[in-house]
């Protein structure tokens, strides 16, 4: 499912216009990466929490060059799902398999 899926599935169960359901959604984004960049964690009960984990710092290596390359420590979004969004998945079963298409074409 893409983003303009979502929203037409949003906008077809509400009744909400598509315009508004878009505006909305991409409010959501932006006030979520805004809030991780901040250092606030989101938690959504029932749904899942969007923290930053903390990266150590560790040498890396560039192959090409054949040389070491220290990479310092840092933030990574992700997303934690609650108990019950772990629940409500693993007891499905329309869950499909994913293709290395189907995750290539999700970017």
């Amino acid at each position: 499912m893409r983003k303009a899926d979502l929203i037409n599935e949003i906008s077809d169960k509400t009744g909400i216009p598509k315009v508004d359901v878009l505006v909305t959604l991409e409010t959501m984004f932006k006030s979520v990466k805004n809030s991780l960049a901040a250092g606030e964690n989101i938690y959504i009960r029932g749904f899942g929490s969007f923290i930053t984990k903390k990266r150590a710092a560790k040498i890396g290596r560039n192959i090409k060059k054949n040389i070491a390359v220290e990479i310092p420590e840092h933030f990574i979004p992700a997303f934690k799902p609650a108990k019950e969004f772990m629940l409500e998945i693993k007891s499905s079963k329309n869950i499909k398999e994913t293709t290395e298409t189907d995750e290539d074409n999700e970017d």
